[in-house]
């Protein structure tokens, strides 16, 4: 079996096991396709992962490595001077954890009971004491980064209004404003060099969390009902299984069909 893949998962780390929680990611997949989510989470067989990202990965720990040093010190990042953020990147006993993967901002919530939980990249806090969720995306482009408009951002956003919705309910004030560091790896240098030289740019968007209270109560449901929901519309790999479920069946049949014993002539007796 791959090392990067392993289908099954033990059982207490299933919907109604010890160790489930529902992370964004996992809210993103409900919302992208009930039947992977439900076929994830309930049946406990996954989607393939992506390759990792490791380029994309050390871009983020940098970051952080970078924010942190004007953590400590309570001081203004040089992106919140050029952009004129009036804020500092915010100093708390939690924040190790709330980045943590499986760990992040986590929260009981009391009419599904489900613990809904997310690790940030970033949280700053402005001077009115409103907290700032910032993640960190990381690419290589020709053009400048300066807007989310593609139809995939959407997933980014939603991203971000999940962070902020955690935030609340925990009882933090939460600007609605959230930004994004974006950094985007030149290809213009003479030279690669042995180092990469990346244009950062910060993006803000105003995030409405309004709809993760009722995609919840729809996510408790998909999850207490026997039976599999539909696919998402523009789901590949429902349409991938479908597919090749098609055709393994066809070829099933055509097999046992092939294999079959020809019938023997049956001698009919004569009354006569």
């Amino acid at each position: 079996m791959s090392q990067f893949y392993n289908p099954d998962r033990r059982n207490d780390w299933n919907y109604g096991g010890k160790n489930w929680k529902l992370s964004r990611s996992k809210i993103d997949l409900f919302l992208e396709c009930p039947r992977c989510f439900y076929i994830d989470n309930k049946l406990g067989t996954k989607r393939p992962p992506g390759y990792p990202f490791n380029l994309n990965s050390a871009v983020d720990a940098l970051l952080k490595k970078e924010f942190d040093v004007h953590r400590v010190e309570g001081s203004k990042h040089p992106i919140m001077e050029e952009y004129g953020i009036e804020a500092v990147p915010f100093e708390h006993a939690n924040m190790g954890t709330w980045r943590e993967n499986f760990e992040g901002v986590q929260y009981k919530h009391d009419a599904t009971g489900m613990t809904v939980s997310g690790a940030v990249d970033d949280v700053w806090v402005n001077q009115s004491g409103e907290l700032i969720v910032v993640d960190y995306k990381s690419t290589s482009k020709d053009e400048k980064i300066d807007k989310l408009d593609a139809d995939w951002h959407i997933g980014y956003k939603r991203q971000m209004e999940v962070y902020q919705w955690l935030l609340r309910q925990n009882g933090f004030k939460v600007s609605n404003t959230g930004y994004f560091v974006y950094a985007n790896a030149s290809i213009d240098e003479k030279a690669f060099d042995g180092k990469l030289i990346f244009d950062v740019t910060l993006i803000p968007y105003e995030g409405d969390d309004s709809w993760v209270e009722p995609t919840l109560l729809e996510i408790k449901a998909c999850l207490e009902d026997s039976r599999v929901p539909k696919a998402g519309e523009d789901c590949d790999y429902c349409a991938y299984r479908e597919a090749v479920g098609k055709k393994l069946l066809s070829n099933k049949r055509e097999q046992t069909t092939a294999l079959a014993p020809t019938p023997k002539a049956v001698k009919k007796d004569t009354l006569f």
